[in-house]
């Protein structure tokens, strides 16, 4: 996983719900927060920013527990973390922002649009399911094992690396592998939820991804797509979008070369 070396503000932290949240700002315009996947922080969009920061101001994220953002008393939950970037977002005083998150970040955006729609404007979901079941029963398995043993096994890992150097408790490793398997572990099942959203959302998975194909149709159809044709004029179009990059997996999707030209014409138009 690379590390964060883009030019971006300083990162600060702001004080949310009793956590000390960072971030980290980039560009001018419409403002686009990054929310990054499990174990992950910051850099992970790092090959993205260059054409990401271009006419809009990208703000990164780091959840509980990961990169700078030390951990506090409390599980792991996608609802809470949703709670702390709203909150996040009205201290940085921005209104309606774009979100773009990816797997447990994607999680994230979601509970965002559900919970707190004033503040979304558009969605960009990579790789993010809306039910549990959504995973093939292998990775669900894996989910289910990620422990102390687990996270020992990854050390000197590049997620390991990456969040030694960034965070000021190294050792508290283990821990956010330990709380971050008991939050992938749980069912869920957000469909109705999903089907409230009136942001315009766009869905990227990859073609080899850990995500049921059916399952993205699904969450497709939640959001009013793939229920007719178009049109030749293209009037029925919906307000949401799919995108399938192929050649890719769940674990290399955020790094796919195509992955901004497809998300910036959508949250340009």
């Amino acid at each position: 996983m690379p590390t964060n070396t883009l030019e971006m503000t300083k990162g600060k932290y702001a004080n949310v719900n009793g956590l000390e949240m960072y971030y980290e700002i980039q560009g001018k315009g419409q403002p686009l927060v990054l929310l990054h996947g499990g174990l992950g922080l910051i850099g992970m969009f790092e090959q993205l920013l260059p054409t990401l920061a271009e006419g809009r101001q990208v703000i990164g994220v780091e959840l509980q527990g990961h990169g700078h953002t030390p951990d506090i008393d409390r599980p792991f939950s996608c609802e809470q973390m949703a709670d702390d970037v709203a909150v996040l977002v009205e201290h940085l005083g921005r209104d309606k922002v774009d979100f773009m998150g990816y797997s447990l970040g994607g999680c994230v955006a979601l509970q965002i649009a559900i919970r707190h729609p004033e503040v979304v404007r558009k969605l960009v979901l990579v790789s993010t399911p809306f039910n549990s079941d959504a995973w093939y029963p292998e990775v669900r398995a894996g989910m289910k094992g990620m422990n102390a043993d687990a996270a020992n096994m990854m050390v000197g890992s590049p997620p390991h690396q990456a969040y030694v150097n960034a965070s000021a408790k190294p050792d508290a490793w283990t821990t956010l592998v330990t709380k971050t398997g008991q939050l992938i572990s749980q069912d869920y099942d957000w469909s109705k939820g999903v089907a409230s959203i009136q942001s315009p959302t766009m869905i990227v998975v990859g073609d080899a991804d850990s995500i049921r194909p059916e399952h993205t149709v699904e969450f497709f159809q939640l959001l009013g797509g793939g229920k007719r044709d178009a049109g030749w004029d293209g009037s029925q179009m919906p307000h949401s979008r799919l995108a399938v990059l192929p050649g890719t997996t769940h674990y290399n999707v955020i790094f796919s070369p195509l992955l901004a030209p497809m998300v910036t014409p959508f949250l340009d138009e």
